[in-house]
């Protein structure tokens, strides 16, 4: 395909590891990655929910003419000419960094650990405070209650270290609709642990499925 063309179809042309692809534009470079068969690792993106970069576990480099840099590719705008790497040393460095990290906040998750070992991460260096924690609080389950399924059942709770994903006072939702959203979409089976007490007792629940 020319150059002409492509700008007249609004095409943008770059490459992946070296691979010439092209995305439409409005495409970000995951989705782009993701849609020619890169992988990118992921815990907070969902393709149903916006991104919001909340764990920077999907880095990439981008290279531009003499200079580049480390970006998170969920929320990175393709652009023409640029030249992404999925797996630089700088990409692999920034990954170990960020699981180091989440292996001391949410040391229980299982998922976290495998995907840690990837990346050849055993033990962080950082402080755990909590060694039954699965929450990352990416904000994922957040999201999809109030972005997809409409009834803002949970939300966060608190601020700095005491900060949680909780319901209003900590008792079960009458907004809760029992759906299971937050559960499918949650990276590391923390909402899953949970669930009883955001949609309490499903054996008193009437009506459409709301608790009463």
């Amino acid at each position: 395909m020319s150059k002409n063309s492509i700008k007249e179809k609004n095409i943008i042309g770059f490459t992946i590891n070296g691979q010439a692809v092209e995305a439409e534009e409005g495409w970000t470079v995951l989705e782009t990655a993701r849609y020619n068969g890169f992988h990118i690792p992921t815990l907070c993106y969902h393709e149903a929910i916006e991104p919001s970069g909340a764990c920077r576990l999907c880095v990439v480099e981008v290279r531009e003419g003499d200079w580049s840099k480390v970006v998170i590719s969920c929320m990175y705008p393709v652009k023409e000419g640029i030249e992404i790497l999925t797996d630089s040393p700088r990409v692999h460095n920034v990954r170990r960094w960020v699981l180091e990290m989440l292996l001391a906040e949410c040391p229980a998750s299982k998922e976290i650990q495998a995907l840690a070992a990837e990346y050849g991460v055993s033990s962080s260096r950082f402080a755990s405070v909590d060694k039954e924690n699965q929450c990352m609080l990416c904000g994922l389950c957040v999201r999809v209650c109030n972005e997809i399924v409409g009834v803002n059942a949970i939300s966060f709770a608190s601020r700095g270290t005491s900060k949680e994903i909780a319901t209003p006072y900590k008792v079960p939702s009458t907004a809760c609709v029992a759906c299971g959203s937050c559960v499918t979409v949650c990276p590391t089976g923390a909402m899953q642990a949970r669930l009883d007490q955001v949609r309490g007792d499903i054996s008193q629940r009437t009506g459409h499925g709301h608790a009463h």
